[in-house]
């Protein structure tokens, strides 16, 4: 299997710097022993691996970013990243909201005069993005999935719970929170995605629809089948799921979450905002777009806020009043897939650590934690 490493100081072994635990056992060979055997495991074509640790980068290239072509991973291959995407799309919102464009607690129906007169006038922007306006599915149906009928169907919803009582995981919902955001600022929500947010946090080569001269960078993905599959157009794409990018842009975009005092006034405050937490849901609370956790945790923990009960169910919250940011020891995530790609970024800012796993496959959430908190916990030496 092909295997490229490339560090930010030009050098690999870290024994200055890294705990005792990872003196003796290089950073390279913990990151072999979590990937090689996953890969194999859920057959696997390629996976783009980074971490950075106070302040560097740390490259892993696996397999190949095309079946057919045999090109090998780097960390530059485009990925799609699915539902890793909903970050992008908070920290836009919470930059509206940085920029006097909107409020959280505004109603849905302030930035759609479509939405005038149904549910959402009682529904604030807050509970489309952290999916407790009321039981909105995880997709929309197929015969509302275009953007020229999706707002009929938001104009018909019926609540099935009170708004910020239960959430439910769902692409319409943080999808019109990241839409209806686009609008307060009076831009497309691709544009302002490509040309405002995405450089503001010194991201180079992301997308959310991928240029014809950037096609040969982007990963063909495999479905469980194995059939070469990539994403397609639906309602809400761009905002619930519809990020392109490499492993050296979305380890920035986690060092900027780490670091937020670097980027211009507004952008630092709105990752501020992302990493507040409104709801608690069991053990995990429910930040803008982030996922938090108090940090030390146990795997278990973290497998239960990832789990398929967590995404796929309703689960009663409770409201934190007033939202409290996150403790600087927090383990902060969020997963992503399509059909044909699996990812996961974590982060801990305590810590100045943090993990992104790409792949060309869509696999389960329960193995990318696992291998994301075996390499990040042996990292803090724990």
């Amino acid at each position: 299997m092909h295997i490229a490493k490339s560090i930010l100081t030009g050098t690999f072994f870290l024994c200055c710097g890294l705990t005792p635990a990872l003196a003796q056992d290089s950073l390279e060979d913990t990151v072999n022993a979590a990937i090689q055997p996953l890969m194999k495991q859920q057959d696997i074509a390629g996976m783009a691996v980074a971490v950075t640790y106070n302040g560097q980068r740390h490259y892993f290239n696996y397999g190949v970013a095309s079946k057919d072509t045999k090109k090998p991973v780097t960390d530059q291959t485009l990925f799609e990243i699915g539902s890793v995407s909903k970050t992008f799309t908070a920290t836009l919102g919470a930059y509206a909201q940085a920029r006097g464009k909107l409020s959280l607690s505004d109603p849905a129906s302030r930035f759609a005069p479509e939405l005038r007169g149904s549910a959402f006038e009682g529904i604030s922007l807050l509970n489309l993005a952290t999916y407790t306006p009321g039981g909105l599915p995880l997709q929309f149906p197929e015969d509302a999935d275009h953007p020229d009928r999706m707002f009929s169907y938001y104009k018909t919803w019926k609540p099935l719970y009170p708004a910020g009582t239960q959430r439910l995981y769902s692409n319409p919902s943080i999808g019109l929170f990241g839409y209806l955001a686009a609008r307060s600022l009076g831009q497309p929500f691709d544009e302002l995605m490509e040309h405002t947010l995405m450089p503001g946090l010194g991201l180079k080569h992301s997308y959310v629809r991928v240029p014809k001269d950037q096609q040969n960078r982007y990963a063909q993905g495999y479905a469980k089948d194995g059939e070469a599959v990539r994403v397609g157009p639906g309602a809400m794409d761009s905002e619930a799921y519809g990020v392109k990018t490499s492993s050296s842009d979305l380890i920035r975009f986690v060092e900027a979450n780490l670091r937020p005092e670097k980027l211009d006034a507004d952008l630092h405050q709105a990752i501020a905002t992302t990493h507040t937490g409104f709801y608690t849901v069991g053990g995990m609370t429910q930040g803008l777009g982030w996922e938090l956790y108090p940090y030390p945790l146990t795997l278990e923990q973290l497998l239960a806020g990832n789990s398929t009960q967590m995404a796929m169910e309703p689960n009663t919250v409770e409201p934190l009043d007033p939202p409290r940011p996150a403790p600087d020891d927090a383990w902060i995530n969020k997963t992503g897939s399509t059909r044909g790609f699996g990812a996961y970024a974590a982060f801990v800012p305590g810590k100045n650590m943090g993990i992104v796993l790409l792949a060309n496959k869509n696999y389960p959430n329960e193995e990318r934690v696992k291998v994301a908190y075996r390499i990040l916990t042996a990292l803090d030496g724990q």
